[in-house]
């Protein structure tokens, strides 16, 4: 599959362009994944262009029921995530659990270091899902992860997870912004 290099999506228009469209209705058509589905697009048509991600995040858990969120974060955005924390608790119980659980030193696992003549915790994102895990959470949000942990924390996550903060120190946490740049465009990316 190329979809990224067409303009014409035929698939917009209720076209079908491959022969696994019985096997994926079949999948959607699983209890979980059809409630997902549902509340995912009621917050798309109801809301278009008039909530924020976060006002979407809330309404969405809301519609799903959901009563407990976890948010694994990093401890770079501390900050961000307790003004985000203290906004979701007026919904929602809140557990969240800093990059940095259990104070794992990177040279246990001789992992590279930022500065090397000092102490580093390494980010432990399989122990942020071990606690929300235990916490019942009913879905996580990662928030500021850096690449690769929240591919981790995805995996090892009973929950669902979304995300809300995506780690680009550069760009503000913006990563989007690189390709709205001429400079990146042009493939000065590295």
């Amino acid at each position: 599959m190329e979809c990224a290099k067409y303009d014409d999506k035929i698939c917009y228009q209720g076209k079908n362009c491959i022969q696994i469209k019985d096997e994926i209705v079949n999948l959607y058509s699983k209890k979980e994944y059809q409630k997902l589905a549902k509340v995912a697009s009621e917050i798309e048509a109801k809301y278009y262009m008039k909530l924020t991600r976060l006002g979407e995040l809330i309404r969405f858990c809301q519609n799903m029921n959901f009563k407990h969120l976890g948010i694994a974060f990093c401890i770079g955005l501390s900050r961000k995530v307790q003004v985000f924390e203290k906004l979701l608790t007026k919904y929602f119980k809140v557990s969240s659990v800093c990059c940095k659980i259990c104070g794992i030193g990177k040279e246990r696992f001789d992992l590279a270091k930022i500065t090397e003549n000092r102490t580093e915790a390494m980010c432990n994102p399989i122990g942020q899902t071990k606690i929300l895990n235990e916490e019942k959470t009913d879905l996580n949000i990662i928030f500021g992860l850096c690449i690769g942990h929240d591919i981790l924390f995805t995996e090892h996550s009973y929950a669902p997870v979304t995300t809300f903060g995506v780690k680009d120190r550069v760009l503000a946490h913006n990563p989007i912004c690189a390709i709205y740049s001429g400079y990146y465009q042009e493939g000065n990316l590295l």
